[in-house]
């Protein structure tokens, strides 16, 4: 495998490594189980192109420069890399670590993004075109199968192995997440990223808003939303952890029923009393819950007592906490994840 083809293929793979992840936030249901597969295997194929790689370069890094600039660009692309790639292995193997507070996918996360702006750089430094020579011949085909081949073996092989070694991370979900607290009522982790601890709200004081396009906009006290549906269902947050819990509270679709949606709505809009809110389809809207128990207990403030949406199949940031308004739209709320930002800050 020549030089240029190795450095493009390593920019290629980090691309793929960084918009897989980007969408493993958004894979939370079996059927999306291909991201975080394709997301593992790119990260096995550049762990054995950066050994590749600092094995050519390694003597001119120790070597006086000519171009000192160059050589940072490197180590620092390098270093992101495997930094990236370390925390992500470590975590999958099930490491427990906290470097400065933070979990080892956090920093996984983080790195992430340093690693698309470290090498984006380094390549606008270092960079060289592609000849038809580096991409003709059947030894760059082989060598580009064989290493497709390997990091897919590689993927294939690491639950069998954890396994064998009864290591932690034989146990994850295909999220890569680590089961905690199922069925344990309010004892399952609360800790997120958006807005934790807002003024706990009063349960009498308490009230839901339905608007937007409906026909008949109203105003709920708690106790007009009594818990006459059931489900189990499976949180599971981008922080690292699952649970599955018993949850009990009242059908969305029976709020929307009585609001009288307008032929026009298409999405519904759930929000927090901190400001963050999601939207989703009107017809999958229906299906969701809000919950006020969860596996036999009355939610608990952190886990967004008085109501919490619940959303089978979706991740935990889309479970919205302390529900107090929903609304009929005509469109997506596309501006609903910048409302993370002021959500937490207010």
């Amino acid at each position: 495998m020549t030089a240029r083809v190795t450095d493009w293929g390593l920019a290629a793979l980090i691309a793929a490594l960084i918009v897989t992840g980007f969408l493993t936030l958004f894979a939370g249901s079996p059927h999306a189980a291909w991201i975080i597969a394709a997301h593992d295997a790119c990260g096995i194929a550049i762990a054995i192109l950066v050994a590749i790689k600092l094995r050519r370069v390694w003597p001119r890094l120790l070597a006086r420069p000519a171009r000192p600039d160059r050589r940072a660009a490197g180590v620092g692309a390098a270093a992101a890399v495997i930094c990236c790639l370390l925390a992500g292995f470590l975590w999958a193997a099930g490491w427990t670590v906290a470097p400065v507070g933070y979990s080892l996918l956090s920093w996984h996360y983080a790195l992430g993004a340093l690693l698309a702006i470290v090498v984006a750089a380094h390549m606008l430094v270092r960079a060289k075109r592609l000849r038809r020579r580096d991409l003709a011949g059947r030894r760059q085909f082989f060598a580009a199968t064989g290493l497709a081949a390997v990091a897919v073996v590689g993927w294939r092989a690491q639950g069998p192995f954890e396994a064998l070694l009864a290591m932690k991370g034989a146990r994850r979900r295909f999220t890569g997440s680590y089961q905690a607290g199922s069925f344990s009522g309010n004892g399952f982790p609360s800790t997120s990223w958006v807005a934790d601890h807002p003024a706990p709200i009063d349960p009498a004081a308490y009230r839901l808003t339905v608007g937007g396009l409906a026909d008949r906009p109203r105003v709920y006290s708690l106790g007009e939303l009594p818990a006459l549906d059931k489900l189990v269902a499976t949180l599971d947050c981008t922080g690292g952890f699952y649970s599955t819990q018993r949850w009990r509270g009242l059908r969305l679709g029976r709020l929307l029923d009585l609001a009288g949606a307008d032929p026009s709505a298409r999405h519904v809009s759930i929000a927090s009393v901190t400001g963050y809110r999601w939207s989703f389809g009107i017809d999958d809207a229906r299906g969701l819950l809000l919950a006020t128990h969860v596996t036999g207990m009355p939610l608990s403030y952190d886990h967004g007592a008085p109501v919490r949406l619940v959303v089978p199949g979706a991740r935990g940031y889309q479970w919205v906490k302390w529900v107090t308004r929903i609304d009929l739209r005509r469109d997506p709320d596309l501006t609903a994840p910048l409302s993370t930002l002021w959500s937490s800050i207010g």
